[in-house]
């Protein structure tokens, strides 16, 4: 009997689950403040030179006959460098002239546009020109926090249990969110928000684990789209919180803030009841079960928590005795090592996209907050696509259909004329809401390609290749300061060949799921019928485990949990394969 046949005797998700699962899905939205505010944080509005007879309180516009005469073309883009100034003096003679000078001098001070932005890290530290490439390594530097914190606080709440390494990262969390909004230099800047990067995989790791172990097998897949829409509407409220405050110090720390409401939690969030069976703590997990009983009113029988408790030490003892597996085995069969270098590609590609368009609202045109709310609000029904289709369509067919979509939409791009940025946004805006279904969809489809025996291991890797992607993403978004589709058009070609490419995987809705390395090579060699093996529709994926896990992006892919079909004999089978990352509580 395993933890989620106890949860039968609970009610399923009775009103003690429904009450603790809402309460932690509530972190998802903090999170989300942290991951999206970059966008405002690091805006890049309109600037110019600053010429040497203006002051330090100098308005951005212009009139266009003195642009002539202040500034030299620059011959990438077309337009008025601004990056370079010409070499005059600017006396009431030259302007009445209107011969421009034949010299050019780089700029030391610039004039932005407030109208937009009122202040952002970009204009208080000019990071521009020759120091543009300093704001896309802050984001990127946040994405090494967000991938150090998954295998850093995994590994911590696999060992020191869930709850005490939840209220460590949210303390972290607000201490050095205040920080980031205080620094006087980037320096300090980019690594405090690199600290609360990595305190989102905390957050978010706990949260989400812990939640999930409230809810039973059959409302697993709901839970986690609901869980999904919890980081969306804090994606959107990141919006909502840039619109009333103008200035990026005030910014950062507004949406710090609210994490100090979630330090209450200590008082209502309990331990997480597998963690305690699985670390030799079963006396507490079972008062967690019975103090769950009785707020749901009903009774554990004795007996499935005796055989529960013997089960758990029984597991142990065979985990303890199972040699560990290594990335490496992957790589030693052809079947193998060619499809995991897909799947790694895929997340590569989809991360690299995902982010890319989360983090590039600003740069296509028209109002830079509706860009953004939009580019938010389209997550949802892209996660609710999934909660339709993923058990009906096949995983490959969501997978390869949503990536290619997503290339062509973002490919079309270049054929928009400049004039209709109301176009490009439309276009952008599907192709982000493919990408988020494609992306909901890699982690389910590759946990099931790969044998149980190496199955945590190799979504680790999977997932460092999703953090590669991230942690690239604002360099290419850099690439849109010289072309502005150039960014759509990279992620949209990056997109449409995973797509492709992931025709060559095969499915595995309704498929046996491979357990030991020998399936896992031979699995996809033969065509199979499909039906023919386990009827998973789905597969109960605790994701990496460990230091290799991709805890925070797991809630963020919709780790998706499927309702379980009527067992049978080969569910049973596939189950057992998944039970030691399932009693682990690997996300």
């Amino acid at each position: 009997m395993g933890y989620d046949d106890i949860l039968q005797h609970l009610g399923g998700f009775g009103r003690y689950q429904r009450r603790i699962y809402v309460l932690l899905c509530l972190p998802a939205i903090s999170c989300a403040f942290h991951k999206l505010a970059g966008v405002f944080l690091l805006a890049a509005p309109d600037y110019r030179c600053r010429l040497p007879y203006e002051l330090e309180n100098a308005t951005y516009p212009m009139p266009d006959e003195r642009l002539t005469l202040a500034y030299p073309i620059d011959t990438l883009t077309g337009k008025f460098s601004t990056c370079n100034y010409l070499d005059a003096n600017f006396t009431d003679d030259y302007w009445a002239g209107g011969t421009p000078a034949a010299g050019v001098r780089p700029c030391n001070h610039w004039v932005y546009d407030r109208t937009k932005f009122e202040s952002s890290t970009v204009t208080d530290w000019d990071m521009v020109c020759d120091r543009n490439w300093l704001r896309a390594s802050a984001d990127s530097l946040f994405m090494v926090g967000v991938m150090l914190g998954s295998i850093g606080f995994g590994y911590l709440s696999d060992k020191y249990g869930r709850k005490p390494i939840f209220f460590a990262s949210l303390v972290l969390q607000v201490i050095f969110g205040v920080l980031a909004g205080i620094a006087p230099e980037f320096l300090t800047y980019t690594l405090a928000r690199m600290v609360v990067g990595a305190t989102t995989s905390g957050v978010f790791l706990v949260a989400y684990v812990i939640a999930m172990e409230m809810v039973g097998p059959s409302d697993r897949l709901y839970a986690g789209v609901v869980c999904m829409m919890f980081f969306s509407v804090g994606y959107m409220l990141t919006a909502a919180f840039a619109y009333f405050i103008h200035g990026w110090r005030m910014l950062q720390i507004a949406l710090t803030l609210p994490g100090v409401l979630f330090l209450c939690y200590w008082l209502f969030i309990p331990e997480s009841a597998r963690w305690l069976l699985s670390n030799g703590r079963p006396t507490e997990a079972i008062t967690l079960i019975e103090k769950i009983a009785k707020c749901n009113k009903l009774t554990v029988p004795q007996e499935a928590l005796d055989k529960l408790v013997e089960e758990d030490k029984a597991q142990q003892q065979e985990d303890t005795n199972e040699p560990k597996p290594s990335l490496l085995d992957i790589f030693k069969h052809p079947n193998l090592r060619r499809k995991a270098m897909l799947i790694f590609f895929d997340w590569f590609v989809n991360s690299l996209t995902y982010y890319g368009l989360s983090w590039n609202t600003n740069n296509l045109g028209g109002n830079p907050l509706l860009n953004f709310v939009i580019s938010g609000a389209v997550e949802i029904p892209a996660y609710s696509f999934l909660l339709v289709t993923l058990n009906r369509w096949g995983r490959r067919t969501i997978l390869c259909g949503c990536m290619i979509f997503a290339g062509m939409m973002l490919l079309t791009t270049m054929a928009v004329p400049a004039s209709q940025q109301w176009l490009i946004v439309v276009l952008a805006m599907l192709g982000k809401m493919a990408i988020t279904s494609s992306y909901g969809t890699v982690y389910v489809f590759s946990a099931e390609q790969f044998p149980t025996v190496i199955r945590n291991v190799a979504l680790g890797a999977s997932s460092t290749s999703a953090r590669v992607g991230g942690i690239l993403a604002p360099y290419f978004n850099l690439l849109g300061d010289y072309w502005q589709p150039l960014p759509l058009l990279i992620f949209g070609a990056l997109a449409f060949v995973g797509g492709v490419l992931s025709l060559l995987l095969p499915e595995t809705h309704n498929q046996k799921l491979p357990e030991t390395i020998a399936d896992g090579e031979n699995f996809g060699k033969h065509k199979t019928v499909p039906g023919s093996g386990t009827g998973t529709s789905g597969i109960m994926v605790a994701g990496g485990g460990g230091g290799d896990r991709d805890v925070e992006r797991t809630a963020e892919e919709l780790q998706v949990l499927s309702k379980p079909e009527p067992a049978t004999d080969g569910e049973e089978m596939a189950s057992d394969t998944l039970k030691a990352g399932e009693d682990k509580n690997k996300y």
